[in-house]
């Protein structure tokens, strides 16, 4: 009976996540809920001087924030734990004794001047570099020697001729590597902590993870770490290794396209729903094309629909996701997400007389995307006297003052609603069409696009329109009943 699957997050903490890491916790958990299986994280923090507390912190909050639980983890261990490489010194300690007693791992006190010469070497040469053996047959006479004289060597994993290594991966089928190609790698440095090949395959397999989705940039780890687990008799993983997230322009993601951090992109605004349905569909391809939550996302997802292709991020892409998750969101959800965004004043939303409201709410919900877009709109229509962009003031440069002065008497012709309302405004001025409503909007919402004129109509009142309409009589063309 196959066991259930178990799939992991191994972040290493020395900085915030970012979409790269993002995508690839994100399709572990979807590959891991999709068939009812366990998401574990796992600190990767063996980097004694760059790994911080406060950015595994981080990695958990943003997690949380994106809305993937995990069963396990460095706040929540179970039988498998710990789940910081930091704490499982011990650990590995025993499996360097079995290597080195299994004459699978030797001592290596090349310095890296050494190394280096040695890889210019084989580049000269034109061979690929690996490690050329130095210190492979080295007496054990001389190893203590070397050691008592202060030397602190590393531990290499002896890589013997052999058959070729070859695995199934799950993105990318059948993969094969000569033994030859590969040479014998460091799995312990020289100040005691083990190397990523290591530790990352060690883990792997000691916490029954049964399925492993990173970056293509490991491809060429697995073999070095499959003979690694062969000669400690520890059963290993499927891997499968996703592409790649580049921009859109091909080059590598940079934060000129955007590569921000996870908690950068929520405090701008960006809703959680919108990054996993982006990211989700960076490499894979789902048959329901809709905005779907984390759950419907995992209900969707099968590592054979992972494409081999560069994914690329496309942040129109993005976009329309934001869309569609604020769509989503109810009316008091949504004013907590704008309340915090400022006008070109200062002022919080939250602060703004009328904004408060779930009338302002509704208002604007369709014509934003992000939380300033809304303060954007409160300072065009709740401002006192009222504003307008270059736009609207360009549009009613061109009407006459006496299109307005008509508008103005239709409001004092009951019933006013809009619908009443406008057909005075035709009758009275004879104008229809978008020589009618561009005008119009302009005049009451102070830019020349925006939310349907009827809502912002009822939104502002009598009085309020009115206010509008004798501001944009300013920027009008003088008629001569102006008395201008």
């Amino acid at each position: 009976m196959a066991k259930p699957t178990r799939t992991r997050f191994a972040p290493s903490p020395t900085g915030f996540l970012h979409l790269g890491n993002v995508r690839t916790a994100l399709f572990n958990y979807l590959m891991a809920r999709n068939t009812g299986g366990q998401f574990v994280i796992r600190s990767e923090d063996t980097d004694r001087d760059r790994s911080r507390e406060e950015y595994l912190s981080a990695a958990l909050t943003d997690l949380q924030w994106l809305g993937l639980d995990w069963d396990a983890g460095p706040d929540n261990s179970d039988a498998h734990g710990p789940y910081r490489q930091s704490r499982r010194d011990a650990i590995y300690d025993d499996y360097f004794s079995s290597l080195e007693k299994d004459q699978r791992a030797y001592p290596c006190f090349c310095t890296q001047a050494e190394l280096s010469v040695a890889r210019k070497t084989q580049l000269a040469a034109g061979r690929a570099p690996r490690y050329p053996g130095t210190c492979r047959e080295m007496s054990q006479a001389e190893q203590r020697r070397r050691v008592l004289d202060g030397a602190r060597p590393t531990l290499r994993f002896r890589v013997d001729n052999g058959a070729d290594v070859v695995f199934d991966d799950l993105v990318r089928g059948e993969q094969r590597m000569l033994r030859e190609e590969i040479g014998d790698f460091i799995i312990r440095r020289s100040d005691g902590t083990p190397s990523f090949f290591f530790s990352n395959a060690v883990d792997d397999s000691l916490m029954e993870i049964t399925d492993v989705l990173r970056g293509e940039d490991h491809l060429t780890n697995t073999p070095r770490q499959l003979l690694l687990l062969e000669a400690l008799r520890l059963a290993p993983p499927r891997y499968g290794h996703i592409s790649l997230v580049i921009a859109d322009d091909g080059s590598p993601l940079s934060k000129r396209h955007g590569s921000i951090g996870v908690r950068d992109m929520a405090e701008q605004g960006y809703f959680a729903g919108a990054l996993c349905n982006h990211l989700a569909r960076l490499g894979h391809k789902f048959e329901n094309d809709d905005y779907m939550p984390v759950s419907g996302l995992a209900a969707g997802f099968a590592a054979t629909r992972l494409g081999r292709a560069p994914s690329r991020h496309d942040p129109i892409q993005l976009q329309h996701w934001q869309r569609e998750a604020l769509h989503r969101q109810p009316d008091d959800e949504l004013w907590d997400w704008m309340k915090g965004a400022r006008s070109r004043d200062g002022r919080l939303l939250a602060d703004r007389p009328g904004a408060n409201s779930g009338g302002f709410v509704q208002l604007v919900k369709d014509n934003i995307e992000m939380p300033q877009d809304a303060a954007h709109w409160a300072d065009l229509l709740l401002d006192t006297p009222p504003r307008f962009e270059d736009g609207a003031r360009a549009v009613l440069a061109l009407v006459d003052a006496a299109f307005v002065r008509a508008a103005l008497e239709s409001l004092q012709t009951p019933p006013v609603d809009f619908a009443a309302w406008v057909e005075t405004v035709k009758q009275l001025s004879g104008v229809a069409g978008k020589a009618l409503f561009m005008p119009l909007r302009a005049a009451l919402t102070g830019d020349t696009h925006g939310p349907e004129l009827a809502r912002v109509f009822d939104f502002l009142g009598i009085q309020g329109v009115r206010a509008r309409l004798e501001a944009a009589i300013e920027h009008c063309k003088p008629d001569d009943g102006s008395g201008r």
